[in-house]
């Protein structure tokens, strides 16, 4: 996460628009069920690419925490998620993507929300966040499926800034290095919201509604199935081993 990084998402966040701003709110509020959901409750909270601020102004909504921060490499996104004026915010700060600017055991909860696809050396970051929080949760899409290797999906993730594919074992791997172990974890196969977002036809609409009908069902039938046959977002608590 170097100089190259930062001034990839700092374009990214300054052509956004409007659209993609309620994009990132969309995927807020269900990375705020998942932390609810692995943590109900937490005191001091950090959010490690907090990008624009979309999560933490919905944790904050929620009530969730008594001092919310986060860090990202990009002066962009920190300067869209300060404009936010969150609740409970004490620190909006950059980082130079591999040492925070917190003191050992700083926070309760350390959160790396949709983070470590877009990092080169992902573990290292997994670890300095441990060092700082006592307990991470992380959440990231598993893409290392059979959807995700068609070269359209290949050539979306890699406009997005994902750096690499991850399945779950690539995921506990590197939860592994970092000197962490899974705690709890969940598997999300994503609401029709998702799928039919940037549907701007009836028709892709109903495709997106289809697209979304079928991964639940096949979810709901067998889980490790749609995790070979498509992408799910996978989220998990981790502690010192």
């Amino acid at each position: 996460m170097g100089r190259d990084l930062a001034g990839f998402y700092d374009s990214a966040y300054a052509r956004g628009g409007e659209r993609h701003a309620r994009w990132r709110e969309l995927g807020a509020r269900r990375k705020a069920d998942h932390v609810a959901e692995l943590a109900p409750r937490a005191a001091r909270v950090v959010e490690v690419g907090c990008g624009d601020g979309a999560l933490l102004a919905e944790l904050s909504r929620r009530g969730y925490g008594e001092a919310l921060a986060g860090f990202d490499i990009s002066e962009a996104a920190i300067e869209l998620a300060r404009a936010r004026s969150i609740p409970h915010v004490a620190q909006l700060d950059t980082f130079d993507g591999r040492a925070l600017p917190a003191p050992d055991g700083a926070f309760d909860l350390g959160l790396l929300s949709h983070v470590l696809e877009h990092v080169p050396e992902p573990a290292p970051l997994l670890r300095e966040t441990a060092r700082v929080a006592a307990t991470v949760i992380v959440e990231v899409p598993l893409e290392r499926n059979l959807s995700g290797g068609r070269a359209a999906s290949r050539e979306r993730a890699s406009e997005a800034g994902h750096l690499d594919a991850l399945d779950r074992a690539a995921v506990r791997a590197l939860i592994d290095e970092a000197g962490l172990r899974v705690e709890r974890e969940l598997l999300d196969p994503l609401p029709r919201e998702v799928h039919t977002f940037f549907a701007d036809s009836a028709r892709a609409r109903a495709r997106g509604l289809a697209k979304a009908a079928l991964r639940r069902g096949v979810f709901r039938l067998s889980e490790s199935a749609a995790e070979r046959a498509f992408t799910l977002h996978y989220a998990c608590v981790c502690v010192p081993r």
